[in-house]
C-alpha cells in the first residue's frame, strides 16, 4: 500500500480517457511515486480510467498495473457482441472485470485492501437511476469513497465509472443502475478543493482527439447494392448510402450513430474543461477577495470602531466556493496525438505494447518537467 509518513494534505486527481488515458496516468503516477509529494497523499479522486489507476495507486501496485496494462488488449476489455444482440445488450461486452479477477485479483478483494489503505480512493459515476427527487436535487452524478462504502459496492463502483456507455451497458452499484462517470465529471476536480485537509492538488487530465467515424463502411455498402439497385427499395436505399457518403465528405455526421458519438464527445469535453476552468475562476476571486480585504483594512485603519465593524463584515461573509484559502495546483495535460490505443467500434486493431510504453513514458517526461517547475524533485 502507499505509505504516508507526516502530514497527509496532498489530492491527486485523475481523469477519464479509455486506455490512452491510463497509460498517460500510468507514467504521471509512476513519476508522482518518486517525488517528496507521494508520502503526503491524502486522497485519490478518479474517474473511469482515473478510478481503476487511482485504485492501483492507492494500494502502490504500479508494477502490476504496468504489466497488466501492457498485455491488455482491446477484447479483454470490451468483445463486441453479434449484431443480432446489439439492441438487447448494447455494443460490446463487458469483459474487464473478469480480465481483472484473472489477472489482477477478485475485485471484491481488490476493494477490501482500499478500505484498509492509508489513503483514500474516491470514484465518480453517472446515476441513472429512475427515482423522483425534489427540484434541483438530483446532479445524476455519485461519489464513492472507499473509507465509507462497503467493499463490495465499492469495487461495483470502480467498474462502472469504467463501463464506457457507448459500447456497454449500465451497471447495477448497490441499489443505483450507473454508468462511466465521463458524462458527469470526467476530471473530479472539484472534490479535491470540498477537502479541508487538502493544501496541494496533483492532477492529471487526458486530452482526447478523436476521428470521425467516415463513411467508408457505407461507400461499400452502396456498392455493393448498386449491382441489385433496379429494384426500387434498393435504388432507395442506395441513394440514402450516397448522401451519407456526401455528408461524410464535407465533415458532416454520415448517420445517427455519428451524431450521438459527436455529442457525447462534446459532452465530456466540456465538462472536462468546465471543471479547470472553475477551479481557476474560484481561485481568482479568492486572490481577489484577499486584495480587496487588504485595501479596505488600509482604508478604515485610522477609525478603530469602522476598522472593527469592517473586520467583522469579512469575518462572517460567506461563498460558494466551499473552502476559503488557496490551493496550489499542478495539472499535467497529455494527449495521445493519432495513434491512439483505445478501442474500436468492431475489429479494433491491437493495442501494441510500444505504443503503450511510448505514452506511458512521455507522462512521465512531462510530470517530471512539471514538479521541478514548481519545484517538487
Amino acid at each position: 500500500m502507499l505509505r504516508v509518513s507526516g502530514e497527509q494534505d496532498v489530492a491527486v486527481v485523475l481523469s477519464g480517457g479509455g486506455m490512452s488515458a491510463m497509460m498517460l496516468e500510468l507514467g504521471f503516477l509512476r513519476r508522482l511515486r518518486e517525488s517528496v509529494l507521494w508520502p503526503r497523499v491524502a486522497v485519490v479522486f478518479g474517474t473511469s480510467a482515473g478510478a481503476l489507476g487511482g485504485c492501483m495507486a492507492v494500494l502502490d501496485r504500479l508494477d502490476d498495473l504496468d504489466e497488466f496494462l501492457l498485455e491488455l488488449q482491446p477484447n479483454d476489455a470490451f468483445r463486441a457482441n453479434q449484431l443480432w444482440r446489439l439492441p438487447l445488450l448494447g455494443t460490446h461486452d463487458y469483459v474487464l472485470p473478469q480480465t481483472i479477477a484473472d489477472r489482477l485479483g477478485d475485485p471484491r478483494a481488490i476493494a477490501e485492501e482500499l478500505a484498509e489503505a492509508a489513503v483514500e480512493l474516491v470514484v465518480v459515476v453517472t446515476d441513472l437511476t429512475s427515482e423522483d427527487a425534489e427540484p434541483g436535487t438530483r446532479l445524476f452524478e455519485r461519489a464513492y469513497s472507499s473509507k465509507e462504502t462497503e467493499p463490495g459496492v465499492m469495487a461495483e463502483a470502480v467498474l462502472a465509472s469504467a463501463a464506457v456507455s457507448a459500447l456497454v451497458l449500465p451497471m447495477m452499484v448497490g441499489d443505483r443502475i450507473a454508468t462511466d462517470g465521463g458524462w458527469v465529471r470526467n476530471f473530479p476536480l472539484g472534490y479535491a478543493y470540498e477537502r479541508p485537509e487538502v493544501e496541494q492538488i496533483v492532477a492529471f487530465r487526458y486530452e482526447p482527439r478523436f476521428p470521425t467515424m467516415g463513411a467508408g463502411a457505407l461507400g461499400r455498402a452502396a456498392a455493393r447494392l448498386r449491382r441489385v439497385s433496379r429494384l426500387p427499395p434498393a435504388r432507395a436505399l442506395v441513394a440514402e448510402l450516397e448522401e451519407a457518403v456526401e455528408r461524410g465528405e464535407r465533415g458532416q455526421p454520415t448517420h445517427i450513430v455519428d451524431i450521438f458519438s459527436r455529442l457525447s464527445r462534446v459532452a465530456i469535453i466540456r465538462n472536462t474543461v468546465l471543471e479547470e476552468m472553475v477551479a481557476d475562476f474560484r481561485e481568482r476571486s479568492l486572490a481577489e477577495l484577499r486584495a480587496l480585504e487588504r485595501d479596505v483594512r488600509a482604508l478604515v485603519a485610522h477609525d478603530p470602531a469602522v476598522a472593527t465593524a469592517v473586520e467583522d463584515r469579512f469575518r462572517s461573509a460567506r461563498f460558494p466556493y466551499g473552502h476559503d484559502r488557496l490551493i496550489p495546483r499542478i495539472t499535467v495535460t497529455a494527449g495521445a496525438g493519432v495513434d491512439t490505443p483505445d478501442p474500436g467500434f468492431r475489429n479494433p486493431k491491437p493495442w501494441t505494447a510500444e505504443v503503450k510504453a511510448r505514452l506511458r513514458d512521455e507522462a512521465y517526461a512531462l510530470t517530471d518537467a512539471a514538479l521541478r517547475e514548481h519545484g517538487f524533485s
